[in-house]
């Protein structure tokens, strides 16, 4: 049976050359087209044939993947968006599988690809991507693949985004905290460099600081609960108020400032159920991730019925964690 290497062989060109022009990757050259598609022909070679029978006997299937390194893991937020993926899915008859980042990394893109053809699974959701998934990073550029991504701005013909528009949101919070609270300085806990939200929500923190005159002093907690706990009984510099990146990191800063008995206004960041038990009160943006994950779950069926990808942009609203609104 003729097989890609095969084929690398006979074009004098790489493996993962042969796969990116099998798979329709767009920074392929043409001339490398022709050379691949030229020893295609020669061959006899058919593009995943074994994977194909397999799909014919099998449903559609989308992939559900989950940032399991995720700092924030313990404020539930993936929970959430598998509830709402998994309910969205259900309703529209379409089988989900959940994958790990974890496990992609450890993968080359061509690997991937085979496995998903193998699972048939036609699209994917992404939900925490982080800038070190390269290898998934790469996946948004197959043409061939539907995929939806939740944090990151990527857009092109068979990609969407359907997220929160972080700066904006992070911007809000920051001026209506400004203007209940007026203060000279504030206190700024940046998330994970790592992550796609960290820059966006800084970008509008800082933008609000500077429409209102005021200084912003920015210390990196990493989305980390202890961090920003470690921060705030270090920090040395004159501040009035916490502007934290996450939920989990305004807990840190509230706690340790409750242990210093000391008062300042602190907020947080995506309205996760543990901040009404911890910080019943607290002022945060408040974002519904069961129905981020709805919408991007029918924002992938629409692609796979042949639409373009495009920008959704969901709701969020800023305003004080309740604790009667967890209550079961």
């Amino acid at each position: 049976m003729i097989g890609i290497k095969d084929v690398a062989k006979r074009a004098g060109v790489a493996v993962s050359t042969v796969s990116k022009v099998v798979n329709d990757y767009p920074n392929v050259s043409e001339a490398m087209k022709k050379k691949v598609n030229k020893a295609i022909r020669e061959l006899g070679f058919v593009p995943g044939s074994l994977a194909s029978a397999i799909s014919a006997r099998q449903p559609a299937k989308i992939g559900i993947v989950i940032n399991d390194d995720d700092p924030e893991v313990k404020g539930g937020i993936n929970v959430q968006y598998l509830s709402g993926a998994v309910k969205k899915a259900s309703e529209l008859n379409l089988d989900a599988e959940t994958l790990y980042t974890s496990v992609l990394r450890n993968k080359s893109v061509e690997e991937t690809l085979t496995q998903l053809r193998n699972r048939n699974v036609k699209g994917l959701v992404f939900f925490g991507l982080s800038k070190n998934d390269e290898n998934a990073l790469e996946l948004l550029k197959v043409t061939t693949l539907k995929k939806v991504v939740t944090n990151y701005m990527s857009v092109n013909d068979s990609t969407s985004f359907v997220g929160v528009d972080q700066c904006a949101a992070s911007y809000d919070e920051v001026k209506a905290m400004l203007e209940s609270n007026p203060v000279e300085r504030i206190l700024y806990l940046a998330g994970s460099e790592d992550r796609f939200e960290t820059e966006e929500r800084l970008s509008g923190a800082k933008k609000a600081a500077s429409d209102k005159n005021v200084e912003i002093l920015v210390r990196n907690a990493d989305f980390s609960e202890k961090k920003a706990r470690d921060i705030i009984f270090n920090e040395k510099e004159d501040y009035r108020m916490v502007v934290a990146s996450s939920d989990l990191c305004a807990i840190g800063a509230m706690k340790a400032l409750t242990e210093m008995d000391v008062f300042k206004h602190v907020c947080g960041f995506g309205g996760i159920p543990l901040m009404a038990y911890a910080a019943d009160g607290m002022t945060t943006v408040k974002i519904d991730f069961e129905g981020v994950a709805a919408a991007a779950v029918s924002e992938l069926s629409e692609l796979l019925s042949g639409k373009k990808g495009r920008k959704v942009l969901c709701g969020y609203t800023v305003g004080k964690t309740e604790y009667h609104d967890v209550l079961g």
